[in-house]
């Protein structure tokens, strides 16, 4: 009889749309079986030794890959690119089906309450169906180390020594988490019976980050949207947080399917010590705007972002140590040091990993064109920061006046600054901005190059535009201006590219470059034609207007234009004309760049613009029905006055038809008459006065007889 063909391990993982199910799915679904179990240490000193030999030994044909299947948090979630098949949670048996068709079954309960009724089904459904396992099954479940959050110290007089895996037994749950502790004493009881058949695992997690960050995203979106100075800490802070990187907690799980350890419950936690306040100052220095305000924890309710298991979990106070997965497993760790250890890479992972990439733009054209009303609306649609020279300026001037009026107070920010390094950040300020204030003295409010550049870059540098972008308006405006805004520092990175291409700050640099042109004479009429309640207050008097055209034209007609620069970064201009459009108000430019851009790289609208975005559009819904409503009244009006204007028109056609037909009667009857009156009258009153003396038998015959005789028009010679 022929070998069955090679399948792979069919894995079901719950939630494969969820954070920690992705993550899992997607790391499982790159595997191979057994992988964990074939490198050991010697191995790679072998390897290391055999270096001379550049061919790589290729994957052997009989190596067995995960095939992922699960189900779904939202039943109209789009099926990830890694599972092959998705299945709906009711009704049960068929579910209970799909999971005895898999060899190992993950069920994570770290990020739904709700799903631990289903994972302990699911263990006792498979437990019950034991004897009919065609092939040994692993059930693992992915708890929380906060069914350890109440667990007394092991060492009370040394309340650093941290809680290691041989603890597990003496652990006490969190009063919110006793349905997590209460699940895994299930999971692990029911892998006690036949272990050869179905062995059951515990994997209790430290709380996971990486790529989406899980339960620091609160703290991550924070930073990133930048609308706050400070980034809240709940309580004092100094509770620790055992954590692990949500890869590396999938590498946990794929050493206890390979192993198939002896111990069944396992913790999952890096290297790191670090406390909430650590923790949440590296964010917001690596993300947001450096600073951090303890707060009560109360206030943490105050936000929709944190539910009340977010809150438990971020105020939990547990030193931690794994000695099971550093002695027992295999594992290629992505940040065994923990989460600020390895910021740069989380940081970076986060940002990709949601879309969050900069859009950087910077407007070129001359003075009249349309750059600054272009870069508000693009600002607006992308959520971007907007960058005028003049605003910049008075930023910078407001914060170095704030910082050197607050002096000592901002420490009580903080809470620990150093006091030292404080007074020295006021000293430097308050020079800074003496010379500022010196040079626009002397320059009749104006500052030179030299002190413009660098505000400028700092604001370029700042964690706002590093995380969202920036549009430039009209800034810098020559080769010179560019090549000292973009120069490259040694703490940023470059890029530098063979050939004459100039070293430059790729952290910083425009992504995109539009250079708005338009005849000298379509921007001065455009000028002329501006009402005097814009132009008043601003800089477009028509010398200076001239002026500063005639500067605009000279600098941009050599061969070191700022448009160079750009065209030699292989940053090419995209050039609009601006007369082609009749549209004072670009519209049309608008539309052409957000196409030329793209869609945009946030977070989209929040649930508050939603609703304002629907509140909106039924209001412009119902103006809209109103005014269809009128217009249909209005048009219903002017036909039923027209309909009642033409009956009029015809009453009066119609009378006057009568009238005319009454005269032509009368002017056709006059000849008549006139015949009656003169032939026929008096003859009828000769026969009705002899009828009255005669008085005959049939008075009609014998007046038809008597005016027949006596009628004056008969001519009886002729008869």
């Amino acid at each position: 009889m022929a070998a069955p063909p090679p399948q792979g391990c069919r894995v079901f993982l719950n939630h494969l749309d969820s954070y920690c199910g992705r993550a899992i799915g997607e790391y499982f679904s790159g595997c191979v079986v057994g992988a964990t179990l074939e490198k050991g240490d010697e191995e790679e000193e072998e390897e290391e030794d055999e270096n001379d030999s550049p061919v790589e030994v290729p994957s052997s044909p009989k190596e067995e890959g995960y095939e992922i299947v699960g189900t779904l948090s939202k039943p109209g979630s789009t099926k990830p690119s890694f599972a092959q098949e998705t299945y709906a949670v009711s009704p049960q048996d068929e579910l209970l089906s799909h999971l005895l068709a898999c060899d190992i079954v993950l069920y994570s309960i770290t990020e739904d309450a709700d799903q631990i009724e289903e994972a302990t089904w699911a263990a006792s459904a498979l437990h019950k169906e034991i004897e009919n396992f065609a092939r040994p099954k692993l059930f693992i479940l992915i708890s929380t180390i906060m069914t350890w959050a109440n667990t007394k110290l092991p060492d009370p007089e040394n309340p650093e020594t941290p809680f290691t895996d041989e603890d597990y037994r003496t652990r006490k749950s969190h009063p919110n988490f006793m349905d997590h502790i209460n699940a895994e004493k299930l999971i692990v009881k029911l892998g006690k019976t036949n272990k050869n058949k179905f062995s059951t695992y515990v994997v209790a997690s430290g709380h996971q980050y990486g790529a989406e960050e899980g339960v620091f995203h609160y703290f991550f979106k924070m930073c990133w949207l930048s609308e706050t100075p400070v980034i809240p800490v709940f309580e004092d802070g100094k509770n620790f947080i055992p954590t692990i990187h949500i890869l590396d907690l999938a590498a946990v799980l794929q050493n206890v399917a390979d192993h198939r350890p002896k111990v069944q419950y396992i913790l999952a936690v890096d290297s790191s010590r670090h406390t909430l306040e650590e923790l949440v100052k590296c964010i917001s220095k690596n993300v947001g705007p450096g600073k951090i305000m303890k707060i009560p924890k109360e206030n943490a309710f105050l936000s929709k972002d944190l539910t009340q298991m977010h809150v438990d979990m971020l105020l939990v106070n547990l030193q931690m140590e794994s000695n099971f997965l550093k002695e027992t497993f295999n594992i290629k760790w992505v940040a065994e040091a923990g989460l600020i250890e390895n910021i740069e890479q989380v940081v970076k992972e986060y940002k990709e990993s949601r879309g969050l990439l900069p859009l950087k733009v910077y407007i070129h054209g001359p003075p009249g064109v349309g750059k600054s009303t272009i870069a508000e609306e693009l600002c607006k649609h992308y959520k971007l920061h907007y960058i005028k020279i003049d605003d910049v300026i008075s930023e910078k001037i407001a914060d170095l006046e704030k910082m050197v009026a607050k002096g000592q107070d901002s420490v009580g920010e903080e809470g620990e600054d150093d006091i030292e390094e404080q007074d020295e950040n006021i000293a430097v300020a308050q020079e800074l901005l003496d010379e500022i204030k010196e040079k626009m003295k002397l320059n009749k409010g104006r500052l030179d190059n030299q002190s413009i550049i660098p505000i400028v870059k700092d604001k370029l540098k700042s964690m706002p535009c590093k995380n969202q972008g920036y549009v430039l308006d009209g800034f810098p405006e020559t080769y010179k201006q560019a090549t000292e805004l973009f120069s490259v520092e040694e703490d940023f990175e470059e890029e530098e590219i063979q050939g004459k291409m100039p070293k430059y700050n790729k952290i910083i640099i425009p992504e995109f470059v539009f250079s708005l042109t338009a005849p000298d004479e379509f921007l001065i009429n455009r000028i002329m034609n501006l009402p005097e309640s814009v132009v008043a207050g601003t800089y477009f008097t028509q010398d200076w207007f001239l002026q500063s055209l005639k500067l605009f034209r000279e600098s941009n007609t050599d061969d070191t234009t700022v448009l160079n620069y750009f065209d030699e970064l292989e940053i090419h201009p995209q050039f609009i004309d601006v007369a082609v459009y009749e549209d004072p108000e670009n519209r049309f430019i608008i539309q052409k760049i957000i196409k030329e851009i793209g869609e945009p790289r946030n977070y989209g609208l929040t649930d508050e613009e939603k609703e304002i975005l629907e509140r909106k559009a039924a209001e412009e819904r119902l103006v809209k029905e109103a005014q269809e409503k009128a217009e249909q009244e209005r048009k219903e009006a002017e036909e039923r006055a027209e309909r009642m204007a033409r009956l009029e028109e015809w009453n009066k056609q119609l009378e006057e038809v009568k009238r005319q037909e009454q005269e032509l009667l009368e002017a056709q009857s006059i000849p008549l008459r006139n015949y009656l009156m003169k032939n026929v009258m008096p003859t009828l009153m000769q026969g009705i006065n002899e009828c009255c003396r005669i008085r005959p038998d049939d008075p009609v015959n014998f007046l038809a007889e008597y005016l027949f005789k006596n009628s004056p028009d008969i001519d009886w010679n002729k008869h």
